[in-house]
């Protein structure tokens, strides 16, 4: 009884830690529901054997809440995507796997972060703002538009030092 009554009022918050490839499946399925163009669970799979690749995932319960991956090479790492479950965003979940995240990849030497969003993303883009990142470049029509159109990605940079 006290575990129903503490589920209904006292939702713990995810925790974060290190993804493996036992994630692939679930990665897979939250990053198809996040951007027009999922990965495959081989996809994720492939990037998660990659000893470049730096992966954390939220989970809530037994859920995958969010994930987030990133590929080091010497000292300069690029953010490969970061997705949050549609019931968890606007909660901080973001924030915290992408501060945790560049925390490790610090620790691990990377003194430049990278990435691309769509420059249409306006929550990703508050959230790269926020962490310190600014717009290097652009490429025009990168993305896939829903109509005839396509939208432009930004391309951001961050320092570490």
């Amino acid at each position: 009884m006290i575990g129903f009554i503490s589920n209904l009022f006292g939702r713990a918050e995810p925790r974060i830690t290190e993804a493996s490839t036992r994630d692939a499946s679930a990665i897979a399925s939250l990053h198809g529901s996040s951007f027009r163009r999922g990965w495959s669970e081989q996809e994720v799979e492939g990037l998660l054997l990659d000893r470049h690749v730096i992966a954390h995932r939220a989970i809530g319960g037994a859920k995958l809440n969010g994930f987030i991956l990133s590929r080091l090479v010497e000292d300069e790492a690029e953010i490969l995507s970061v997705a949050v479950s549609e019931r968890q965003r606007g909660r901080g979940l973001a924030r915290a796997l992408l501060n945790l995240h560049l925390r490790r990849l610090a620790g691990l030497g990377a003194r430049t972060i990278f990435l691309e969003v769509d420059e249409h993303n306006v929550p990703a883009l508050r959230l790269y703002q926020h962490a310190g990142f600014h717009e290097i470049s652009r490429r025009p029509g990168y993305y896939p538009g829903a109509d005839a159109t396509a939208a432009t990605a930004l391309i951001l940079r961050r320092d570490l030092v």
